[in-house]
């Protein structure tokens, strides 16, 4: 690769933010990973990745209480669904950035893949 081109690429780069703007539409930054947007879109990204592990934790121990009532179930359900919207939004952040400094990257196994994938 051309480093005129490297040098393109790494400028155009859009970012997907771990946030929405208005009526849920996605954000994005431009650049080069280094500016102040992209670090506090890090941190976010951090806390939300740690909340969701604690959040996993509490899951398993509230599934496991045959105390636990429906309304406890389904309020925990509502958060494992908002926090599982929020690390999903990371992944597609951060595979769409490996795909731009790594185009050419292998094809994922076939135990890899999704079931609903071509097989060619």
């Amino acid at each position: 690769m051309s480093s005129e081109h490297t040098d393109r690429a790494e400028a155009s780069a859009m970012r997907l933010l771990p946030w929405t703007g208005t009526g849920g539409k996605p954000c994005y930054v431009v650049g080069d990973g280094t500016g102040h947007v992209s670090r506090m879109a890090d941190d976010v990204e951090s806390i939300q990745m740690d909340m969701a592990d604690e959040l996993l934790g509490h899951a398993a121990d509230m599934l496991a209480d045959d105390e636990s009532t429906g309304p406890q179930v389904r309020f925990l359900a509502g958060r494992l669904t908002e926090s599982l919207q929020q690390i999903v939004r990371v992944a597609e952040s951060r595979g769409s950035r490996l795909d731009e400094i790594l185009p050419e990257r292998p094809e994922p196994r076939m135990e890899e893949r999704k079931p609903d994938e071509d097989v060619p």
